[in-house]
């Protein structure tokens, strides 16, 4: 225990140091090993104006890991139920981009970032501006985008497609995304901690959990400091609930998340998903380095560090997000920073990244 204990301290030394330089205001990180966990922390501060104080409980505007960890297992279920395949294409479903060439984009290419779109789009500064519902303005923006690759080539990581596969999930189910994630795999998981706030409305979810969430960014242009709203400037001009981003949540509720992903990719008993679709998912195609719906480590300068199993999986958040799971050593890693308060413009976790996760493996694993 007591080389655990030292081992607890340098970790705990590395992030507070990374505070102090400006990486972050403040951290959660949670690392667990055969589902047990072995360090669940928080340090500094939620809200440097209100100097409150980061928790264990602490709520994240989680940004790019709606990818994996709502729309992916959303679409994971509607395989499962045999309502969509993955290589279906979208012509098939949304009827709107059936005069399109894009109208041969399959579902899997969405999932891997092989669609052919780009990257991303300023799409809010023509949202605000339309006349017309906010979610209908930015599906239009969707169906007349141009490509940047041919269909099913490239890797392009793009948030667009994310936009059309949340889209794809509510033609189908006829729910919005987050009221079928929340149904299909957050409730059966009691996984309460884990949900979209609208835009503009301050729902239940959002009154009960005030407190807790922590405070992003100084948005220039909705002129006031964002807490409970989502950073990512499309997902709130759309309505704050989209496919590439818009969910919040904390620590705890991801690793009750990330323990089923495990499971699956384990083909141990799994109370949601099903063990053969999440396998498939996280296969590599083509040499590409992003799986359906989810990142792997890279070989060199790997956000993830050294030492995570090629087998892994994981994303990354704009906000300073994070999570990787491994099924080869059962590790689970989550680090939820807030690094965009106040501003964007902080981009030192991406050296700090590495290296606290190559620490938690040497000190810890």
């Amino acid at each position: 225990m007591g080389l655990i204990h030292m081992g607890n301290d340098r970790i705990s030394r590395k992030i507070e140091t990374a505070i102090a330089q400006g990486v972050f205001p403040g951290a959660v990180l949670l690392c667990a090993k055969n589902q047990k966990i072995l360090f669940h922390e928080s340090y500094g501060e939620a809200d440097i104006f209100e100097k409150k104080k980061m928790t264990k409980d602490s709520i994240f505007d989680l940004a790019s890991l709606t990818k994996p960890l709502a729309t992916t297992l959303a679409l994971s279920r509607l395989i499962e139920k045999d309502q969509v395949f993955p290589d279906q294409k979208i012509g098939s479903i949304l009827e709107e981009f059936k005069t399109f060439p894009k109208a041969d984009i399959t579902i899997d290419m969405l999932l891997r970032h092989t669609s052919g779109f780009p990257a991303h789009r300023d799409y809010f500064k023509k949202i605000i501006n339309a006349n017309e519902n906010p979610r209908q303005s930015l599906r239009h923006l969707l169906v007349c985008e141009e490509l940047v690759n041919k269909i099913g080539e490239n890797q392009v990581y793009s948030d667009l497609g994310f936009m059309i596969l949340s889209w794809i999930i509510e033609k189908i189910s006829c729910q919005r995304l987050d009221r079928f994630v929340a149904k299909q795999i957050y409730f059966p998981l009691e996984i309460d901690d884990l949900f979209f706030l609208e835009t503009g409305l301050k729902n239940k979810k959002f009154i009960l959990y005030q407190q807790k969430i922590v405070a992003g960014r100084q948005c220039p242009w909705r002129n006031r400091l964002l807490v409970g709203e989502v950073d990512d400037d499309n997902a709130w001009a759309a309505g704050g609930i989209e496919g590439h981003a818009g969910l919040f949540g904390n620590t705890g509720a991801i690793y009750k998340l990330c323990c089923e992903i495990l499971n699956a990719l384990q083909s141990k008993p799994t109370r949601v998903l099903r063990s053969d679709i999440i396998k498939t998912f996280a296969l590599k195609k083509n040499h590409h380095d992003m799986v359906a719906g989810f990142d792997t480590p890279l070989k060199v300068n790997s956000s993830a560090g050294r030492y995570f199993s090629k087998s892994s999986i994981g994303h990354l958040g704009f906000t300073g997000t994070s999570f990787w799971i491994d099924p080869e050593t059962s590790v689970i890693i989550i680090f939820l920073t807030n690094r965009v308060h106040p501003l964007r413009s902080n981009e030192g976790i991406k050296q700090f990244r590495p290296q606290i996760h190559d620490l938690i493996y040497s000190e810890l694993i």
